[in-house]
This record gives structure tokens, sequence and C-alpha cells, in this order.
């Protein structure tokens, strides 16, 4: 088989997640954020470009992986390469492993995305956005008939971690909205979606109190629990395309 030129594995992940045209916050720096070599020899997906991260990906992979992750590098802006920056960075370049970051354009993506792909575990069929971020559809939403409990438990299964209820809404479910992350503050555009229902990872002390004055159930699942799943998709999806393998690493933050 062909090597997988990294170059090519670039310019296909850009645009189907459509880096370019997709907002985000200036120091998510979307896209190719390390290169390598020039070929890819397999992918690893991960939510967060930690140090844990990369010596597990060091130690255990090929040279000339590609490491997918939700949460790049860069969040602490410009910053010299000094300190866990320089470690990361060495790491990554002695073993010649390249990393892609996609936060929002992942987020928001309607087949591998966060919140689509967590919606159809659910068991909503074909979700549609019910939110926007500086002005794209957002989120994924959909009919959903299930006791709240059920449903609860069920996102605790899939997600292999705890939930937190709070029940502002009706105990069946009807019309159910997710937004992975940290998206307790988006309670209110859940409400004004008509949702009965909203899932995400965490949110501040208060929302407590939107979910219960406004009438909406309210599952957290954990920021990192719901951020598992797209990054998985989107390795799968590679995958298949390019015929190499990749693998999930898991480091739960417990948040």
């Amino acid at each position: 088989m062909k090597p997988l030129r990294l170059a090519d594995a670039v310019g296909y992940l850009d645009g189907y997640l459509r880096i370019a045209e997709t907002p985000d916050h200036d120091t998510a720096l979307n896209g190719l954020q390390v290169e390598n070599s020039g070929t890819v020899a397999g992918f690893v997906a991960a939510v967060d470009a930690s140090q844990r991260t990369i010596e597990r990906v060091v130690t255990e992979c090929a040279r000339g992986t590609m490491l997918l992750v939700h949460h790049g590098l860069f969040w602490d802006g410009n910053q010299p390469v000094r300190g866990r920056r320089y470690r990361r960075l060495k790491a990554l370049l002695d073993h010649d492993v390249a990393v892609y970051g996609a936060h929002i354009p992942l987020d928001a993506h309607p087949d591998v995305g966060n919140n689509a792909v967590l919606a159809r575990m659910l068991g909503i069929l074909d979700p549609v956005p019910f939110d926007s971020y500086r002005g794209i559809p957002f989120g994924a939403s959909g009919h959903l008939i299930m006791s709240r409990d059920v449903l609860a438990t069920k996102l605790g299964e899939l997600l292999g971690g705890r939930v937190h209820l709070i029940p502002g809404g009706p105990e069946t479910t009807t019309r159910v909205g997710v937004i992975t992350g940290a998206a307790g503050g988006r309670i209110q555009a859940a409400a004004d979606a008509g949702l009965d229902t909203f899932i995400t990872g965490e949110g501040a002390h208060h929302t407590a109190f939107d979910a219960l004055e406004l009438g909406v159930n309210v599952l957290y699942a954990g920021h990192y629990a719901t951020e598992t799943v797209g990054v998985k998709a989107l390795a799968e999806h590679l995958a298949q395309r390019f015929g190499l393998p990749w693998e999930f690493h898991d480091h739960p933050t417990g948040m």
C-alpha cells in the first residue's frame, strides 16, 4: 500500500472539517499544529494534547503517528518554548509525531462531531442544530421519548461515568438537545428552542437554578467524557478512508 502523505491527510481533514470556514477561539489554532517528516503511519485519537497523552503516544506508537485531538497545544497563548511547552514539542519532534487539533470544527460537524455523535448514540435520529456559535448552527437536538432517569443511566453507561441530573423539566423527555463540553450557560438557549432536556458536560453552580426555573432537565455528564466521542468517530472515519490503524488513548480528568 502506498504510504499516506501528511499533506494529503491534512488537506482532507481541513476540507472535511471545514477548518478555514469555522470560527473559534484565537488560541485554538485548528488544523495541523505540529508537522512530522511527511508520512502518516496511523492515527491516535485523544481529547487533550497533554503531556500524558504525548508520552503514551511516543512510548507505545509507531513513528509517524498522527495524533488527533479536540483540545490542542496552544490554549495558553503565545508562550516561549520552555517548560512544559518545550517538553511536549521535544517529545513530538523526537518521535516524528504529527498533531492535528479540531475544536469547534469537530463539535459542529454533522457526521463525526461531538454533538451529533452523542445525540445519535442516545437514540436521536437525524439530529439538527438548535443553537448557534459565532453565526454558525450549533448543538444537536431531536425527539427522544424516555424517562429522564433512564436517560441519565443510559448516558452514564455510554460514557462510562457519573451523570448529574438536575430535574427541572418533565419526568418523560420528548425533545432533547446536546452540546458537549462546558455548555452549562446554554440552558436558556435550550429552553428557547423548545427543548425539555439538555445534555452537556459541565456548568456553573447557578445553572441548577436556571434549569429548575426554566423548566428544563439538565444532565451534566462531564466535560472530558462528553468529548471523547467526536475524536473517536473522526479517527475511525480516517482509518476507513486511508486504510490505516487507529486507536483511542483515554486520559480522563474526572471533570
